[in-house]
Formats: structure tokens, C-alpha cells, sequence
């Protein structure tokens, strides 16, 4: 059995906890960078990107997050965590993590009032994901080697590249933990690999 850690400094933890562990894996919140080094694969949860690239800094968690990326062990980043990753922010902020080749605007899809539910399609998933949007992130533009795995209203809201996989919207929010499976098992090929 894998083991997951969801980065434990904000956001929706106990909402990804229960999933992972839903879906097979044991779940483990990570608090210090030091647990990093005893995990199979990571989810960065939604939340609010700046604090919770702060709260980073904080922790000194940056380098280590960077290293863990970099190792091969699959990530997956839902709504804020979708920011943190890209390598590319349309305001001309500084990346956080660099990890996926696109280019994110925050809060596209309006204010915390205009959050909204709805269905999608998750190549290799389902046809029939639900997806919870809070003042969610869209992804503008990929590189070649970025896979759009769903699009809401013509506009892209889920990307794989390689080991990283990320979502504009909040999976862990709704009843449907199909995506977390398809994560679990991406971290179960990649331990296998």
C-alpha cells in the first residue's frame, strides 16, 4: 500500500485525507519537510495560494517541495495547489513551484459568490466527474508535453505532465473520489516503475 501525504499548512486536509485513504492508500498530513522524505506522492490542496505560499516560506518547506517534485514522486495540486505548480502566472507573479509547462490566472472564474458546481469529463476518469469551484484558477496555455485531461466552458481545468497531475477545482469537496483513485494509482506506477 502507497503512502500520500497532503501538505497539512491550509486548506481542505481532512477532505483529501479521507479520500486518499477511500481510495487504498494510508494518508499522511505533512507538517514538517522532513516527512516528505517517507512518502510515495503529495497533494497540495486549494486554499489561498499567497498564504499558503507564506506559510511555505514559513515552514521552510520550498526546497524540499522543489526536491520532491524533482524525484520523480507524483504531485497533484487542486485549485491553489494547481497555482503553486505552474511554471507560469498570468499577472507576471513569480512561479512557486515550477513544476507543470502552463500558464495559470487566479481566480478566473470570479469571486468566492460565483463559486459554482458542475460536471466534467476527466480523460482516463470519468465522463461524469463532480467539480466544486471557489474562486478557481484556469489554465490559459500549456507546453507540448502538458495533457488537458478536462475542460469546463472551453477552458481548461485539468492537466497531467508526467508525474504531476492538477485541477482547477476542488474534487475532495464533493462525494466523487474517482480522481483521488486515478492518483493513487499514477503513485502505485510510479513505485512500480
Amino acid at each position: 500500500m502507497v503512502t500520500i501525504g497532503v501538505l497539512a499548512l491550509q486548506g481542505a486536509v481532512e477532505e483529501h485525507v479521507r479520500f486518499l485513504e477511500k481510495s487504498g492508500s494510508n494518508a499522511v498530513r505533512i507538517k514538517w519537510p522532513e516527512q516528505l522524505q517517507d512518502i510515495d506522492g503529495l497533494i497540495i490542496p486549494g486554499g489561498e495560494s499567497t498564504t499558503m505560499r507564506k506559510l511555505i516560506d514559513q515552514y521552510e518547506f520550498l526546497q524540499p517541495l522543489q526536491a520532491f517534485g524533482e524525484s520523480g514522486k507524483p504531485v497533484f495540486g487542486t485549485c491553489a495547489g494547481m497555482i503553486l505548480m505552474a511554471k507560469r502566472l498570468s499577472n507576471d507573479e513569480q512561479p512557486h513551484l515550477g513544476f507543470i509547462d502552463m500558464t495559470v490566472e487566479r481566480n478566473a472564474f470570479g469571486r468566492q459568490k460565483e463559486s459554482f458546481e458542475a460536471i466534467v469529463e476527466i480523460k482516463d476518469v470519468a465522463v461524469d466527474v463532480e467539480a466544486i469551484f471557489i474562486r478557481a484558477p484556469l489554465v490559459q496555455e500549456v507546453g507540448h508535453h502538458v495533457t488537458v485531461l478536462s475542460e469546463y466552458d472551453d477552458t481548461i481545468v485539468a492537466v497531467r505532465e508526467g508525474n504531476y497531475l492538477a485541477c482547477s477545482f476542488h474534487p475532495e469537496l464533493t462525494l466523487d473520489y474517482r480522481l483521488h483513485e486515478a492518483f493513487v494509482h499514477m503513485v502505485e506506477e510510479a513505485v512500480q516503475g
